[in-house]
C-alpha cells in the first residue's frame, strides 16, 4: 500500500472508530459526525436517507431499545474505489449491556462507502445483512 493510501485506510479506520465510541456513548450526534449529508443507512426494516434521519432514528434507539449497548466490529476487507471512494467490509453486531460476545446469531456482514470529500472522508453509505449460518 503506497504512503497516501496508508494515511488514507488509516484516517476512515478513525472515523469507525469514532463512530463505534460515540454508539458505546449513546451519542447519536457524534455517531453521524463523519456522515456525508445526504448519507444512506440500509438495515433490517429501514432505509434512512440522510444523516439527519440516521441520527434521529439512533437518537430514538439509544433512549430505548439499544440504551448501553456497544458494538462488536471486525474489519474484513478494505479497497479503494478511484481517488476518493473506499469500501469496508466488516463483520458486526450490536453488544446489549452485560455481553461480552457477540453471538452467532447476532452477527451482520456490513458494507461502509467512505467518499472524500473537501479532503475529509466521511461515510456516504451504510448496509448490513445477517450472516447465515453455512449452508443457508
Amino acid at each position: 500500500m503506497s504512503d497516501n493510501r496508508a494515511a488514507d485506510a488509516a484516517a476512515i479506520q478513525a472515523v469507525l472508530a469514532k463512530s463505534y465510541a460515540a454508539w458505546e456513548a449513546g451519542d447519536a450526534d457524534g455517531m453521524v459526525a463523519d456522515y456525508t449529508p445526504d448519507a444512506t443507512a440500509i438495515m433490517t426494516g429501514s432505509l434512512r436517507g440522510s444523516r439527519e434521519n440516521i441520527r434521529a432514528g439512533m437518537a430514538l434507539a439509544f433512549a430505548g431499545p439499544l440504551k448501553g449497548s456497544s458494538t462488536s466490529n471486525k474489519q474484513l476487507s478494505m479497497r479503494f474505489v478511484g481517488a476518493d471512494a473506499a469500501i469496508v467490509i466488516s463483520e458486526s453486531g450490536i453488544l446489549f449491556p452485560g455481553q461480552t460476545e457477540l453471538p452467532d446469531a447476532a452477527k451482520v456482514n456490513a458494507t461502509w462507502v467512505f467518499e472524500r470529500r473537501d479532503g475529509q472522508w466521511l461515510i456516504a453509505a451504510y448496509h448490513n445483512s445477517p450472516v447465515l449460518a453455512p449452508g443457508q
